[in-house]
């Protein structure tokens, strides 16, 4: 997973409620386990007409949000199926934070295990940050900080330590375990002292 530590893009603006992660990345993208790939699917029946052909209205579309990585979204953001998906799919379209007054619970905590920064900030805030990406101002996101730095303003957010502590230094699941291989490898090797039946080499 890639370190998290500071971010500055112009932002994206999609001022809709209740984005559920089928908006997100529609079900029929979800044969893969593969993590890449997913971004050109990403908000899919929104980009894109029935014929498949993008949609030029649709804020992601359009120069320069095509390339944002901060994407500043409506409330309860992610809502909807578990699915590990959508933040596959915000990722690999480069797309590293997510900016709302709100968050479905999984996809938030899925969030922080994929290498993305969701951050909780009120609507006044969010109206201010949208100004920016109505002008195609960059914003700066510093994550040690934990503060969002746009013009001569700047806000201040709270991540959870051990969460940010996971960003910071890009470990997901599996990089906390091998962290603890050690550990692991001396616990196996009492239970082989101790209790042999238990192992089958």
């Amino acid at each position: 997973m890639q370190k998290f530590t500071t971010l500055k893009s112009i932002p994206a603006y999609l001022p809709i409620v209740n984005i559920d992660t089928d908006m997100i990345i529609p079900k029929q993208f979800l044969k893969t386990i593969k993590r890449t790939g997913l971004g050109k699917n990403l908000f899919y029946e929104m980009r894109y007409d029935e014929k498949g052909k993008a949609i030029n209205d649709f804020i992601l579309n359009q120069n320069p949000f095509n390339n944002s990585k901060i994407l500043i979204a409506g409330k309860n953001f992610g809502c909807g199926s578990s699915r590990e998906h959508a933040p596959w799919a915000l990722l690999d379209f480069g797309i590293t934070c997510v900016i709302s007054s709100s968050f479905a619970d999984i996809f938030f905590n899925n969030c922080f295990k994929n290498g993305i920064l969701p951050i909780l900030l009120n609507e006044d805030k969010i109206k201010e940050l949208s100004e920016y990406a109505n002008r195609k101002e960059e914003i700066s996101v510093d994550l040690n900080e934990e503060k969002i730095i746009y013009g001569n303003n700047e806000v201040i957010f709270e991540v959870d330590k051990f969460k940010k502590k996971c960003l910071l230094e890009g470990l997901d699941d599996i990089a906390l375990s091998l962290k603890k291989s050690d550990k692991i490898e001396n616990f196996e090797k009492n239970l082989k002292n101790q209790k042999p039946w238990i192992i089958n080499d």
